[in-house]
C-alpha cells in the first residue's frame, strides 16, 4: 500500500464549508472527500462529483434475475422434468411470474448491495483511516489530497484564512488494507499477573 499525505480542514458549520470547497476547487487543489455528521444536501455538486451509476447496475441485476429464473424455470418445466399440472400447457409463463418477480430482486438488491460496499471499499475486517473522530459527531472535515506540487504550509493557511477552527496533515495508506482496530489502538498491553 501506498502512504500518501493529507491536509486535513476542520470547520464548524456547513455554510462555512460550502465556502471552503468552492474556493479550493478554484484554487487547483485536489478534495480527496468530505466527512459529515449528516448528509447536506447540494454538496456532492459543489464537490464535482458524478451521479452514481448504481441504478444502471441495479438495472442490470434486475434484469439478469428476471432473465435467470425465466430460462431455469422453462428448462424445467418443458425440457428436464415436464408435469401435466391441472391441464396447464408446459410453458405457462403467467404461473412463473411471482418466482421471476421475486429473483429479479432478489437479485438486484444483492447486486446492488455488494456494488455499493466495493465502491465504498465497506467489508469486516477492512481498516479506514479516520482523519478526525468527530466527523461523525459536530464538524466538518476536509480532505486534500497532496500532489508534488503542493505546499502543506500554504495549504494549512489557505484553510485557516477560508474558517478551519482546526487543521493538520496527516498520512494516511490509500486502498483497501485488512487489520483490527482493537489491536492498533489498545492504548495498553494486558499482562498476566502473575502469582
Amino acid at each position: 500500500m501506498s502512504v500518501k499525505k493529507f491536509v486535513v480542514g476542520c470547520f464548524d458549520e456547513e455554510t462555512k464549508l460550502f465556502a471552503a470547497v468552492k474556493n479550493v476547487r478554484k484554487a487547483g487543489y485536489k478534495i480527496h472527500d468530505v466527512y459529515t455528521p449528516f448528509p447536506i444536501h447540494g454538496l456532492d455538486r459543489v464537490m464535482g462529483l458524478r451521479d452514481t451509476s448504481l441504478h444502471t447496475a441495479g438495472f442490470i441485476y434486475g434484469i439478469t434475475g428476471t432473465t435467470t429464473a425465466l430460462s431455469f424455470i422453462s428448462w424445467v418445466f418443458t425440457k428436464d422434468w415436464p408435469l401435466n399440472i391441472g391441464g396447464k400447457p408446459h410453458f405457462a409463463l403467467p404461473a412463473w411470474i411471482p418466482i421471476m418477480f421475486e429473483l429479479t430482486v432478489l437479485f438486484a438488491a444483492v447486486g446492488m448491495v455488494l456494488t455499493f460496499c466495493y465502491l465504498c471499499q465497506l467489508a469486516p475486517f477492512v481498516k479506514k483511516h479516520h482523519f478526525h473522530l468527530r466527523a461523525t459527531d459536530d464538524l466538518f472535515v476536509m480532505v486534500i489530497e497532496t500532489t508534488a506540487k503542493t505546499n502543506e504550509a500554504e495549504a494549512l493557511a489557505f484553510l485557516q484564512q477560508l474558517g478551519a477552527v482546526e487543521t493538520n496533515v496527516q498520512e494516511a495508506e490509500t486502498g483497501w488494507w485488512l487489520g483490527r482496530y482493537d489491536k492498533d489502538t489498545m492504548p495498553f498491553q494486558v499482562r498476566e499477573a502473575s502469582v
